[in-house]
C-alpha cells in the first residue's frame, strides 16, 4: 500500500462537503467505496482570498516578459492520448498565446495515461518545479473514478492538488484554471460499459465537488465536459482507439481557455 501524508489545514467547507458527498455516494451509487488509510503530504499555501495573488513577500510577476511559464498537470486528458504530440489542449494552447502575446510560451506538460490523484501528486513531488509558472491548469480524476478509488480520497487529493498549483503559480490563484473532466460514457467504448449511465453520473458528482473546491478559493473553474458528451452525436470529438479525445475536442477547449489565459497573462 502506497502512503502519502494526510494535509491537517483542511477547512470546514472541505470537511463539511466531505461527509455530504460522501454520504450522497452510499445513496446514489451501487459502487461500494471503502475507506482507506490515505496520508497525503501537506501542501497547503496561505492565500489571502480578499487580496488574490498577493502572498506578502512574494516577488511580482512580470507579464511582459517574452518567456511565459506554462504547466499543465493531469492525466491522459492533458498528455492527449491517441492522438499526436501536438494535438492535446497544453500544446495547442501553447501554440494560441504565442501567436497571441508575440511571445515565448515555454510548456511544461506533468501528466500521463492512467493517472488518478495519487500518482499526480506523486510526480509533482519527484519533479524539482520552481513556484514561478505564469500560468497553471489541472485537469484530473477521471482514472480515481474509472479505477473505483474511494471517492472520499479523491476530495482529499484534489484538494491539495489544487493547493499545490496556487503554490507552483507563486501563490497566485487568479494564474490557476481548473478544468472539468472530460465524460467517456459518450464514447464507444463507454457505450459498450453495463454502467454507462452510472459512469456520468459519478463525472458530475467529481466535477461538482472539483468546482466547488475552486471556487471556494477564488480560482477559476472551466466547465468542458458538454463538449465531451457531443463525442456519439459528433464522432469527430472522439480520437481512434473509441475511447480518449480528438484534436478536434480539445480544439474546443482550447476556444475557451484561450480568452480565459490571455486575461490571467495579460493581468
Amino acid at each position: 500500500m502506497k502512503y502519502i501524508m494526510i494535509s491537517k489545514n483542511l477547512n470546514n467547507y472541505n470537511v463539511v462537503l466531505l461527509l455530504l458527498l460522501h454520504a450522497c455516494l452510499i445513496s446514489c451509487s451501487s459502487n461500494s467505496f471503502n475507506t482507506e488509510d490515505v496520508i497525503l503530504q501537506d501542501t497547503t499555501v496561505n492565500v489571502d482570498n480578499n487580496n488574490a495573488g498577493s502572498t506578502g513577500d512574494q516577488t511580482p510577476q512580470n507579464n511582459s516578459s517574452n518567456n511565459i511559464k506554462y504547466l499543465a498537470l493531469g492525466d491522459s486528458y492533458t498528455i492527449g492520448t491517441s492522438v499526436c504530440a501536438t494535438c492535446n489542449y497544453p500544446t495547442q494552447l501553447q501554440e494560441k498565446l504565442s501567436a497571441e502575446l508575440n511571445s515565448n510560451i515555454n510548456l511544461e506538460i506533468i501528466a500521463q495515461s492512467g493517472w488518478n490523484t495519487t500518482a499526480l501528486i506523486e510526480a509533482i513531488n519527484n519533479q524539482d518545479l520552481s513556484n514561478d509558472f505564469d500560468l497553471v491548469t489541472l485537469l484530473i480524476g477521471v482514472n480515481n473514478q474509472f479505477q473505483q478509488k474511494p471517492f472520499d480520497v479523491y476530495m482529499l487529493e484534489f484538494s491539495i492538488l489544487l493547493n499545490r498549483a496556487i503554490q507552483l503559480a507563486n501563490g497566485n490563484l487568479n494564474r490557476v484554471v481548473v478544468i472539468s473532466i472530460p465524460d467517456y460514457s459518450f464514447t464507444p467504448f463507454g457505450q459498450g460499459l453495463n454502467n454507462f449511465q452510472l459512469v456520468s453520473n459519478e463525472i458530475d458528482l467529481y466535477n461538482d465537488f472539483a468546482k466547488k473546491t475552486s471556487e471556494s478559493k477564488n480560482v477559476k473553474f472551466l466547465n468542458i465536459t458538454d463538449i465531451s458528451r457531443q463525442g456519439l452525436s459528433d464522432p469527430t470529438l472522439v480520437a481512434s482507439d473509441g475511447l480518449h479525445l480528438s484534436e478536434n475536442a480539445y480544439g474546443e477547449f482550447v476556444e475557451r481557455l484561450l480568452p480565459i489565459c490571455l486575461e490571467i497573462i495579460n493581468d
